[in-house]
């Protein structure tokens, strides 16, 4: 489940701007802010399966835009490629470059 929960706070932070904002509240509310369907159906005063729905139709979108743009799978890559150059460069100079990089993310 964890994993998950961290593919899905990642899949929002790239794509969160496609959603509407009913969408983001609620995945931001159970995945962030780890507020139960219960809590969240009570706040918008609906029924905790309109939640529980809206939360899964958001995580496939999530997922299908993932599919199309791929970007999540690019900053995983690009992360891996830093870490490998910090550990075979020694330049000072080029570390602080790699830096630099980390930050753009």
């Amino acid at each position: 489940m964890l994993e998950k929960t961290t593919r899905i706070n990642y899949l929002l932070d790239f794509y969160q701007e496609l959603l509407t904002p009913k969408q983001r509240n609620y995945m931001e509310m159970y995945y962030l802010e780890d507020y139960s369907l219960g809590e969240i159906s009570e706040l918008f005063q609906v029924s905790r399966q309109a939640v529980y729905d809206n939360i899964k139709r958001t995580e496939t979108m999530l997922e299908s835009y993932e599919s199309k743009l791929h970007l999540y799978k690019k900053f995983e890559k690009r992360a891996e490629v830093i870490e490998q150059m910090e550990k075979t460069v020694s330049d000072s100079a080029i570390l602080k470059m790699i830096d630099q990089l980390k930050e753009l993310d």
